[in-house]
């Protein structure tokens, strides 16, 4: 059974410097590193001291309210550092690559599978972590039963990855995950498709397609979920990125943790944008020894898209879930009557009067800079103009920034997360920061609510 969804209100960004369809072995990584903050919502209580020996698969941390919940080493090593910011909060947990062994798990066969035996297997090995909840993509909680488990395979944000090109040699795997998936849920899962082309998605068994066609921010799960299965008080949904879908299926095919990760490595300052096949938190520079980057330029490494993306130093790590690092100039320069609508055309706008929709057939030149400063939060319809949820975004964003629970719930706080207000952030001539102040309004709400 298939479905369909057509999002109107949105905005397609084409920038240059899109990866081609080539698929390279990334450097070898000296290390690799766990950072707590990928997992919204858990505190981390360290499993591990510097200096101790690790297997891959071995735990590394826990959550600090469930400490079912392990977030287990990518490889086996040492731990070299445990990176500490303000207040002791820990940052990263660095662990240096090493020959050793790999922990395996015991899987039942597939005709015993069920919840129990499922949730076990994938807590115990830390697998887990790859499945987040709606609301507040916080990460699963073991003990519920999700109304149904998204995989979105649909991209839109800019330079975004192919998954109909990264995971085409890992058909099965796939499809041993979704199974796996399945015996989580009450219903087959949910599988994002593009309405256009959807390659070898359309023969995966046990789903129900959802077939998506619009401009970004259709590829987010939480316009899918809003469109097509809206989140009723008390409901949970589960997301799972296609990868990890994959990871799963490898775990239970032969009993190890899987850390997998292919990277779409895009952007104007990369000189052979490709793609990379690597490992969860491998350092940056072993992804770039392949492709490259104009060093006569001052760059910013994004692991994301630039929308949404997290600036990341050029010999940090990789993020745990991205498939995508984006890297572009730094907007460290003054334009010369750059408020003028009809200055420097050629950087991509929102707005008509810019003209530089004429522009942008063969991708834009970006760089970071903001064009401005924050200013007043007015009512100018434009947030509305690319937000596709039926939702009232300002509001949302006003009863956030007032703390107003009541508010918050009844304007939509439980449909969305920080990402899908990254168009907004771009759209938005006020320059609120529009994610950080959602990031904000959902903390408040799991301390105050849960």
């Amino acid at each position: 059974m298939s479905v369909g969804i057509r999002i109107q209100r949105g905005a397609t960004i084409q920038l240059k410097g899109e990866s081609e369809k080539i698929l390279s072995d990334a450097s070898p990584s000296k290390t690799f590193a766990l950072k707590p903050d990928n997992f919204f919502g858990i505190v981390p209580r360290l499993m591990v001291k510097e200096g101790e020996k690790i297997v891959q698969g071995a735990p590394v941390f826990h959550s600090k309210k469930d400490p079912r919940i392990l977030f287990v080493s990518p490889v086996a090593g040492t731990v070299k550092e445990v990176v500490r910011g303000a207040k002791r909060k820990i940052l990263k947990i660095v662990v240096e690559q090493q020959e050793g062994d790999i922990i395996s798990h015991k899987i039942p066969v597939d005709k015993s599978l069920n919840p129990e035996s499922v949730t076990e297997i994938l807590l115990k090995s830390g697998a887990w972590a790859f499945i987040k909840q709606r609301p507040y993509g916080i990460t699963a909680d073991p003990d519920s039963t999700p109304k149904a488990i998204y995989v979105s395979t649909y991209t839109s944000a800019p330079l975004d990855v192919d998954f109909q090109f990264l995971l085409k040699n890992h058909k099965d795997d796939f499809q041993k995950g979704i199974n796996v998936l399945n015996a989580l849920a009450c219903s087959p899962a949910i599988l994002s498709i593009d309405a256009t082309f959807s390659g070898f998605f359309e023969s995966i068994k046990g789903v129900e397609l959802l077939r998506i066609n619009g401009p970004h921010p259709a590829g987010n799960v939480s316009v899918q979920i809003h469109k097509h299965m809206p989140i009723n008080m008390g409901e949970k949904v589960w997301e799972v990125r296609p990868e990890d879908v994959v990871n799963i299926g490898k775990l239970f095919t032969d009993g190890q943790y899987s850390a997998q990760r292919t990277l779409a490595v895009a952007g104007e300052s990369v000189l052979q944008p490709q793609y990379i096949k690597t490992k969860i938190g491998a350092l940056i520079s072993s992804v770039t020894d392949i492709t490259g980057f104009d060093n006569s330029l001052q760059n910013r490494f994004i692991n994301g898209d630039v929308l949404s993306g997290k600036t990341e130093s050029p010999d940090g790590h990789l993020d745990f879930y991205n498939n995508l690092l984006t890297i572009i100039p730094e907007g460290n320069h003054y334009r010369m009557f750059g408020w003028l609508p009809f200055m420097d055309n050629k950087i991509p706008s929102l707005s008509k009067t810019s003209l530089s929709w004429l522009f942008g057939n063969k991708g834009y030149s970006v760089d970071t800079n903001m064009n401005g400063d924050e200013r007043a939060f007015v009512v100018t319809g434009e947030m509305e103009k690319v937000f596709p949820m039926d939702i009232y975004p300002m509001q949302l964003l006003k009863a956030c920034m007032a703390a107003d629970i009541e508010k918050m719930e009844a304007l939509g706080i439980y449909e969305v997360i920080p990402e899908d207000f990254g168009l907004i952030d771009f759209a938005n001539t006020s320059k609120i920061e529009a994610q950080e102040i959602i990031r904000e309004g959902i903390e408040l709400m799991i301390k105050e609510v849960g």
